[in-house]
């Protein structure tokens, strides 16, 4: 069983060449390698968050595995935390704080990484807020768009700057950076904006969950912010037929975008794509507000690309949910 060195810490890789993706022949050794070539970028959006896993140990097509509880085995150099606010009983989830965590967790075949809207030291207090457009049948990540720019332009007016990436499935999450606010206030100003945008483009958008109402149309899905609910982190691999990732993009990207291929990025695309942009979300980071797991602080490597790339667009603006 090959074994590799990371930060002190010594991994055992098994079955790399076991493919995950059969579609096209994306093996796990892949998606180790994916994972590591990007831990510069993705680490700081993690940074003291719990996760939850979404495990393909038989690849995509195979039974998937949803984890919140620290899986048996961890090592115990693993950052592990308990948390007291997504179920009547504590749980104690993992913290990926640094490469080798990030690599331990590839290795189980965790493909899907997501994470709340707070960190571990400030549960249920939330620091970003999040709007998932979800399409309906006949509906696309174009069709995502006016949605999102009326939400761009209104929240605008609250002073929150709302960020765009892409799923990773088929549709477009708006992320952005807040004061740390009560998830339920947070929730309930997401609910509000979601049924404006309803009122206001009644034949695109949605804010109700029943899929009877979504054909042709977006659902605005506001729930994510919920304390208990998490969202596809920034950069995580998602579990499609291709090895597609949720990846940030510009406002000018969305909009130049001709049909909804130009919106999917592959594993293979993301090391370069940070060359060149560097983390298009880096303005979510608060390296001058960390708590104690707080990687962010010591060492924004988030402000670079994978292994070195631009810098990202500027320090944090945090917005503030209206009272």
């Amino acid at each position: 069983m090959p074994h590799t060195e990371i930060g002190g810490h010594r991994l055992s890789l098994s079955n790399l060449d076991k493919v995950l993706y059969p579609a096209t022949g994306f093996t796990k050794g892949e998606a180790i390698h994916y994972y590591a070539s990007v831990a510069d970028a993705v680490l700081p959006h993690l940074d003291g968050r719990p996760l939850s896993f979404l495990r393909f140990p038989d690849g995509v097509e195979g039974e998937k595995f949803f984890t919140k509880h620290v899986p048996p085995g961890t090592p115990s150099w693993v950052t592990r935390r308990k948390i007291s606010v997504v179920s009547k009983e504590p749980l104690h989830q993992v913290l990926i704080q640094d490469e080798a965590t990030l690599v331990w967790a590839a290795n189980l075949a965790a493909l899907e990484l997501h994470t709340p809207q707070w960190q571990a030291d400030h549960q249920a207090k939330a620091d970003r807020l999040v709007f998932d457009l979800d399409p309906g049948e006949g509906a696309d990540i174009l069709d995502c768009r006016t949605i999102a720019d009326w939400l761009r332009r209104r929240t605008a007016e609250d002073g929150i700057t709302l960020l765009p990436k892409t799923s990773g499935s088929k549709g477009l999450h708006l992320v952005a950076p807040l004061e740390r606010t009560p998830s339920d206030k947070v929730s309930a100003y997401a609910k509000k904006l979601a049924q404006e945008a309803e009122a206001e483009l009644p034949d695109q958008a949605v804010s109700k969950m029943a899929k009877d109402l979504r054909g042709g149309k977006v659902f605005v899905d506001w729930s994510q912010n919920n304390q208990a609910k998490t969202t596809a982190a920034p950069y995580t691999l998602r579990a499609k037929r291709r090895p597609t990732v949720s990846t940030p993009v510009t406002w000018e990207e969305l909009a130049a975008a001709k049909k909804p291929e130009d919106l999917v990025f592959l594993a293979s695309d993301l090391p370069t794509r940070l060359e060149k942009h560097g983390d298009l979300l880096a303005p979510l980071l608060h390296p001058d507000d960390h708590g104690a797991t707080g990687r962010a602080g010591k060492d924004d490597k988030s402000t670079k690309g994978a292994k070195g790339g631009k810098g990202g667009k500027g320090r944090s603006i945090r917005g503030r949910v209206p009272q």
